[in-house]
């Protein structure tokens, strides 16, 4: 009885043994993978993050609010084919979505000017360093907001996009 018990309890602690071992894996062998060379990070410096660019506010050339960005359309190769835009409403109610392709939108780092006070701007979040004012989110990774040629009747006689026709 004592031989079958330390047979046993040999046999569990090799196969136990070899178990934990099949599951440790070296901590440097997805290091490699996950370290983005210096150079890389330089390539990545002008891009904009996607999750930024929804809600950003869509004007025309004359400064007056068209809408938002509501949805990027993405292709399986990761190329936006379409940005679908929420023209008019109020909290979402009473919107018209449109799609237009990316190259219908003129995107701009720097604040709006306002049409109805003439020199006065919208400013985001400033701060003041001595003598020099520099805007905190020079390098925030989005743009300020959009621009795209048209007015709000214009962009409601265009077709509505509806997710429910593609499906």
């Amino acid at each position: 009885m004592k031989s079958f018990l330390a047979v046993a309890l040999l046999s569990t602690a090799v196969i136990s043994g070899a178990a934990f071992a099949q599951s440790a894996q070296p901590a440097d062998r997805a290091a490699p993978a996950a370290t983005v060379q210096h150079t890389d990070k330089m390539m990545l410096k002008d891009n904009w993050r996607a999750s930024k660019l929804m809600g950003l506010n869509v004007y025309n050339e004359a400064n007056e609010k068209l809408g938002d960005i509501n949805e990027l359309l993405v292709d399986k190769d990761g190329k936006i084919n379409a940005v679908v835009i929420g023209i008019g409403g109020f909290l979402g109610m009473g919107e018209h979505d449109i799609a237009v392709s990316m190259d219908k939108l003129k995107f701009v780092e720097e604040p709006v000017r306002t049409s109805s006070t003439g020199n006065s701007t919208t400013t985001r979040e400033t701060t003041t360093t001595g003598a020099a004012s520099t805007n905190r989110n020079t390098n925030d990774w989005v743009p300020d907001h959009a621009v795209m040629s048209g007015n709000k009747e214009q962009l409601k006689a265009l077709p509505q996009f509806k997710y429910s026709d593609y499906n």
